[in-house]
């Protein structure tokens, strides 16, 4: 069979409407979310059912045809983008998008793998039950993305990362054979969970297209107070205190520095300024009220009154309106879109133990200080779980296209190992949330245990032996 027969047969198995090679209906599966890659196909697949999903799996595996699995294309690794041979299938889930069942009895719901999280989230409330991840792409990413990059988000401190949440999955292998492991089971041990390996494997396995996902009581209320600190050792302490006080009523933990807090006032100044005098550092804090805890809010308002008062906090609000916690998570949110308006930036989202984070940033800045001259160092993020987004702006008064911030940019690869060696040396990881795509494949061939790599490789080989899947994505070619 020539590609041009091998692209008519996966025409036919889609049908009408299932597909598009138009210039300009592909032009949007080609680039990244951040605009680091473009590539080329021939067509992108556009599948309404798991069978036709399995129908285009195994014309590709015949073919040694490369399948790039396509959802929300928010990724920030390049992990849904075709190279650029032009010989590669883009497979979107968008059709795939039916919420199957919700079974409000037994906090579970399954679905398809192209239903958007906010779909899911919507779903999941209508029947008096909580999805808890939460995302700021949250209206366009898509649950088979969210499961095969296994998202993080605000809320993992207290419900755990996208793994944590699946109860059961269905995937087409790249030989078109369907794993059927689509359970609501809590219990259920018969030999391997080979569903977990198909998590946070970027499409590089199967493509997952559907999943039974927990659910969870909707709290009563949340109770959000933004606490101003010195810093992020402080933070730390605060965060032991509020969860020995508080257990797992404590959802968010969030760390702003002060620099962040500069960059907003710059470029986001619709954001009220959160206290009248400046300060290191804040935490941006959110309990999920039950209710059977009625007295939480009293008790929480008495807890962050005790830290100012005795100077391990400088000073603290709480959210009493929900336009309020949305100010206050506005802060958060907005961070990101700052930093683009200000300019070039070098990003890295990295975790480390908890203990261990004011280490970190002290030394990266010590490291940093020599080799990016100037450059503010952003680290901001979900300090709860020991995940920060530690970026670098250029110098104050850098100007945007200027010779100065091109200058800059290209110290990213200098900068980049001089953070992720840092992060090794103190036990951590170079990829908290956002993945390896094709990004950060040379650094997974770099920090990750030989052993490790040796046993990912294998599962590799066995499941897609042509390496049609995802080519070029997390394990080198």
């Amino acid at each position: 069979m020539t590609v041009s027969e091998a692209l008519a047969a996966i025409r036919d198995a889609l049908g009408p409407g299932g597909w598009l090679d138009a210039a300009d209906d592909v032009a949007p599966y080609l680039s990244d979310f951040r605009r680091m890659y473009r590539g080329q196909t021939p067509l992108v697949a556009r599948p309404d059912s798991v069978a036709k999903v399995a129908a285009v799996a195994r014309i590709c595996n015949a073919q040694h045809v490369g399948l790039v699995p396509h959802g929300g294309n928010t990724s920030y690794c390049g992990g849904a983008t075709p190279d650029g041979s032009g010989t590669e299938i883009v497979l979107s889930l968008a059709r795939l998008n039916r919420v199957r069942t919700v079974d409000a009895a037994g906090f579970s719901m399954t679905l398809d793998a192209g239903c958007t999280l906010l779909a899911a989230q919507t779903a999941a409330s209508a029947a008096g039950r909580l999805f808890p991840l939460s995302l700021g792409s949250e209206a366009s990413c898509q649950i088979g993305g969210n499961l095969s990059t296994n998202a993080g988000g605000t809320a993992v401190l207290r419900y755990g990362m996208m793994r944590d949440l699946v109860l059961g999955l269905e995937v087409v292998l790249a030989d078109g054979r369907l794993l059927d492991q689509l359970k609501s089971l809590r219990k259920d041990n018969t030999g391997y969970d080979v569903k977990q390996v198909f998590l946070g494997a970027e499409g590089t396995l199967g493509i997952i297209t559907g999943a039974c996902l927990k659910l969870f009581p909707q709290p009563d209320d949340y109770l959000t107070a933004l606490v101003a600190l010195e810093g992020i050792g402080a933070a730390v302490d605060l965060l032991g205190r509020v969860r020995d006080t508080f257990g797992d009523s404590v959802e968010g933990f969030e760390y702003l520095p002060h620099a962040a807090l500069e960059l907003l006032r710059t470029h986001v100044p619709a954001l009220a300024a959160p206290f009248d005098a400046p300060h290191p550092g804040v935490v941006l804090i959110e309990l999920a009220a039950p209710k059977t805890l009625p007295e939480l809010g009293e008790r929480f308002g008495e807890f962050l009154g005790a830290q100012v008062e005795s100077g391990r906090a400088r000073d603290a609000i709480l959210a009493t309106s929900g336009a309020q916690r949305d100010a206050l998570w506005a802060l958060r949110e907005r961070i990101p879109d700052a930093q683009t308006r200000e300019g070039a930036s070098i990003k890295h989202d990295v975790s480390l133990p908890i203990g261990r984070l004011a280490e970190f940033v002290a030394r990266a800045a010590e490291r940093l200080a020599a080799l990016a001259p100037g450059a503010r160092l952003i680290g901001y993020g979900h300090v709860g779980d020991g995940n920060l987004h530690f970026n670098l702006s250029p110098p104050a008064g850098t100007q945007r296209g200027s010779a100065d911030e091109t200058a800059f940019a290209a110290l990213t690869p200098i900068v980049n190992r001089a953070v992720h060696d840092l992060v090794a040396e103190l036990g951590g990881s170079f990829s908290a949330e956002h993945g390896i795509g094709r990004f950060k494949v040379a650094e997974l061939d770099r920090y990750e245990d030989p052993v490790a790599l040796d046993v990912m490789r294998r599962i590799k080989a066995t499941l897609d032996p042509h390496g049609i899947m995802n080519p070029g994505k997390v394990l080198r070619s």
